[in-house]
């Protein structure tokens, strides 16, 4: 008989993505940044907005294209007010937004670094014998599955795939593969702790 313990780990980036460009300054490919700032020009009716992006090495500026040639009439007043006051929250969403990303440079690299905010859901059972754990994502992550559990539960990968095998691990709802991707929004982890001796060292670090 099962006590389960639910967790919710809410996990947000550190480095946003960087693309790779061509600096007219370096002269070479050289890694890009984000400013967190938004330039805006409004040219009669039509507006176009831009995040701008600095070479980490001599801060020549690129611009990534927010909106382009758009009629003032068709934005939303609150975004337009989000980018012409370099919104942080909003500057942080497009400066993760790989797909968008890739779909114009074509090397962009992805840092697995991660922020991990541990919640318990519900009431905490008396002898907890596992752990259910529900990810969120603020923003897609690079973050293997496997590193994350593995550096979040303080044990090794090589045992994560031991209790796969024993099925004492399972993944939903993409099964043990997902283990080797990116950690996923709507991933949730089902682990059998009754036979593990370091069960409540590992229920601690995983927040109960």
């Amino acid at each position: 008989m099962f006590s389960i313990l639910r967790i919710r780990w809410a996990i947000a980036p550190k480095t946003a993505p960087r693309p790779h460009i061509n600096c007219n300054r370096c002269s070479g490919l050289k890694a890009y940044h984000s400013s967190g700032k938004f330039r805006v020009n409004a040219n009669g009716k039509r507006i176009d907005a831009w995040l701008i992006y600095r070479c980490v090495d001599c801060d020549n500026s690129w611009n990534f294209g927010i909106l382009e040639r758009c009629y003032r009439r068709n934005i939303e007043p609150a975004l337009l007010q989000a980018l012409e006051s370099n919104d942080p929250a909003l500057a942080r969403r497009h400066a993760f937004d790989i797909v968008a990303l890739r779909s114009r440079i074509g090397r962009v690299e992805e840092f697995p670094e991660a922020a991990v905010h541990k919640e318990v859901l519900g009431d905490r059972p008396e002898n907890t014998t596992a752990l259910e754990l529900q990810l969120g994502l603020e923003m897609p992550t690079a973050l293997r599955l496997d590193r994350l559990l593995a550096g979040e539960l303080g044990i090794s990968r090589s045992r994560l795939q031991a209790w796969d095998e024993k099925r004492l691990l399972v993944v939903g709802p993409d099964g043990a593969k997902a283990l080797r991707k990116p950690a996923r929004a709507g991933t949730a982890i089902r682990i059998d702790l009754a036979g593990e001796t370091d069960r409540d060292a590992i229920i601690s670090a995983a927040g109960g």
